[in-house]
């Protein structure tokens, strides 16, 4: 997914900053901030050398004050409002405390530690605050609501325009127009929301961490490979357990062992620790919180004018209203739901054939799909990972952008990095200018956050007339190499680093003039990212960078085949158990009633609603949704957007795949569309590329329901 690091706000315009942007504090050398230096580094990089977390909260309190100054100079101008002494300097305000955020946040996800959570906690309500009052700025909305006002005589640009709309209806959807009363509340709710926000991922991150599964008899690995039991010694062994074997509940951990661990018991043990994740009564639950954060939610929407919070978002996104998502959720959950209930029954039958009496469960599925995979397709996942060895994968990732759009990648080792797990790459585009840093993270740890995700320490844009370049990051968490043997990955985390590089490559490739414009709705963020995913398994592609780690061979061609094959293998189960959370995501926000759920009978309902069967887990609980109830909510009433966007990747690939993988005109036009951001609307974007609006049925046809 793309994780922003911040929320759409165009006003606050707390965005990362180059080398030279940040003022420098009056103090003696010993005591300077490096938060709030010049970074003399390659690039203007972050120095994560000299940054410790006790730079964090001066630097943060430094940069609101500076952004609040700059802000009320705006505000207090005597001169008539125009665009440049209001608009422009709005994009250009803030630009210090963005570059503070953009370190903190990146590091939160990525290496956090007591000491930055309690950070956080602190920052949170200092960020929200400084937010309303800028949101709610008389003063300042007067001034924007005069250039609005008068838009239609300015001859603004095409971007300028897109850029006064969007500030003004930002101040309008953050309380401008609401009285002293309804403000108040407001700056309330968001105080309180972002504390419930930062408590959630906490209680997350903890939960995730503290479970494992030790094994101290040989007997219950039976099943598993021996690279996945080396990896769980190697666990041990970290765990301060030699001899033994931990699994957790990370994905490259629990994913593996409930695939191909007999042992079903254990599989039991740990579906069951993963799905009750923050759910246990402690102070590490997480159910009062999410209910919390509907119901503010809900009241927050009202305040403003919206029936329900979904239709508060949803305006702002390419599907409009809650009837649109649900009108797409429901047309690919009637035949992926129809899928699952035939591969239930498969399921239930080859279980059936070794233990008569056999009852399906959800820690059966992955196991029996492996045996049935293998069956039918002769196709076992765990035999192609010695040929998708993780660096081997990367390139076959840059090689494809390197083919599309004629952009290179060159390792650097004198960027600082935040841990010894992070590679810096230059990117230069075909004439081999500078076109930014892509920072990659691939493998877990106790401070990471689980998941996948793209970031970014700086975006693109303008600014005094320079291009200013970004640096973008891709953040997974794949097994770590055992012994001498490198990182070797399954097929879904092939896809997933194609999916991450595609977000890196949307910030990469960026050509906006302001800040912003990098911003796009959020069901269209994920067509950069999943039309990667199409290029990742087919053959010419695998032929890039498929080859066997030991001997060198290329993937054998029947196994592409077989690859090929089996796409549509288990898709009910896929489609299904992720429908259902977004499902559950539009339930939460469409709720109109005032109040807190009890979250528990809630999820309980909400699936009941749609018959999801007993035998599949929904994705995320509530407990553990952070995509929804994490710190800024940025997938709330929008975790649809992934099949959203996907109706659009596959639509789009379509036109690839008439013209070329590699078509030169097709790629350039693509880029096109990567590069101009939120410039414009984004069906608009879309049908400049396409010629048309795209067409649910490639989707369908990919996925094997129709």
């Amino acid at each position: 997914m793309f994780k922003p690091i911040l929320s759409s706000c165009v006003v606050l315009t707390l965005v990362m900053t180059v080398a030279g942007c940040a003022q420098k504090p009056e103090a003696p050398v010993s005591q300077v901030n490096p938060l709030l230096t010049e970074w003399t580094t390659p690039f203007g990089a972050p120095p994560f050398n000299e940054i410790k977390p006790e730079h964090f909260l001066p630097a943060f309190k430094v940069a609101i004050d500076e952004q609040r100054k700059e802000v009320e100079r705006i505000a207090a101008n005597a001169e008539p409002p125009t665009f440049a002494n209001t608009l422009e300097a709005l994009e250009n305000s803030g630009v210090l405390l963005g570059k503070v955020r953009a370190v903190f946040q990146n590091l939160s996800s990525s290496e956090t530690s007591e000491a930055l959570q309690a950070v956080n906690r602190e920052v949170a309500p200092m960020l929200s605050a400084t937010a309303d009052d800028i949101r709610m700025n008389p003063r300042l909305f007067a001034r924007v609501k005069a250039v609005w006002e008068q838009r239609e005589r300015l001859g603004l640009s095409g971007p300028q325009r897109k850029l006064l709309d969007d500030t003004y209806k930002e101040f309008v959807r953050n309380g401008a127009n609401l009285d002293a009363a309804g403000q108040a509340r407001l700056r309330a709710i968001n105080t309180e929301l972002s504390s419930l926000g930062v408590a959630f991922d906490e209680h997350h991150l903890y939960d995730t961490n503290a479970y494992q599964l030790v094994i101290e008899r040989r007997e219950d690995l039976a099943g598993l490979t021996p690279d996945i039991i080396a990896a769980a010694a190697e666990a041990a062994k970290a765990a301060k357990l030699p001899g033994k074997w931990v699994f957790g509940l990370q994905s490259p951990s629990i994913w593996p062992f409930l695939s191909y661990a007999d042992n079903r018991e254990l599989r039991r043990q740990i579906l069951a620790a993963y799905t009750s994740r923050c759910d246990h009564g402690d102070q590490w639950d997480n159910k009062k919180n999410a209910a919390r954060q509907a119901a503010l939610r809900l009241e927050r929407s009202k305040l403003l004018g919206y029936k329900t919070f979904a239709d508060f978002v949803l305006e702002e996104e390419m599907a409009k209203t809650p009837a649109a998502v649900y009108d797409l959720l429901n047309r690919v959950w009637v035949p992926a739901r129809e899928m699952a209930i035939r591969e239930a029954a498969a399921l239930r039958e080859i279980g059936a054939k070794a233990h008569p009496g056999f009852t399906l469960e959800a820690s059966d599925w992955r196991y029996y799909t492996e045996k049935i995979r293998k069956s039918r397709f002769d196709l076992d996942e765990e035999s192609l990972r010695p040929y998708f060895s993780l660096d081997r994968v990367r390139d076959g990732a840059f090689a494809v952008a390197t083919k599309l759009y004629g952009i290179t990648f060159t390792r650097r080792t004198d960027l600082p990095i935040y841990h010894p797990d992070v590679a810096t790459f230059e990117v230069k585009d075909r004439d081999g200018s500078h076109l930014g840093v892509l920072y990659t993270d691939f493998h877990p740890r106790p401070g990471k956050n689980s998941g996948a995700w793209s970031d970014r320490f700086r975006p693109q844009w303008v600014m005094g007339g320079r291009d200013i370049r970004p640096i973008a990051t891709m953040v997974c968490n794949f097994p770590r190499p055992v012994g001498a043997a490198p990182s070797q990955i399954g097929l879904e985390d092939v896809r997933t680093l194609f999916h991450e590089f595609g977000h890196a490559l949307h910030t990469l490739l960026s050509r906006v003039r302001y800040r912003s414009l990098n911003g796009v709705p959020t069901d269209f963020v994920e067509l950069p990212s999943q039309i990667m995913e199409n290029w990742a398994l087919e053959p010419d592609v695998l032929k890039l960078y498929a080859t066997h780690f030991k001997t060198g061979q290329p993937i054998p061609a029947d196994l592409v085949a077989k690859i090929k094959k089996s796409a549509t293998f288990n898709q009910g189960f896929t489609t299904v158990e992720y429908l259902a959370a977004c499902l559950l995501d539009m339930d939460w926000h469409t709720l109109t009633m005032a109040g807190e759920q009890d979250t528990a009978a809630f999820d309980k309902a909400s699936m009941e609603k749609i018959r999801l069967l007993p035998e599949i887990v929904v994705r995320y609980r509530s407990p553990y949704f952070s995509h929804v109830f994490g710190e800024g909510g940025g997938y709330a009433a929008g975790y649809y957007s992934y099949i959203w966007s996907e109706v659009l990747d596959k639509d789009a690939f379509e036109a690839f795949k008439e013209k070329g993988l590699f078509d030169e005109a097709t790629a350039r036009a693509f880029r096109v569309l990567l590069e101009k951001g939120g410039s414009e609307e984004a069906m608009v974007l879309y049908k400049a590329f396409r010629g048309k609006e795209p067409s649910v049925e490639p989707l369908l046809k990919a996925r094997g329901l129709k």
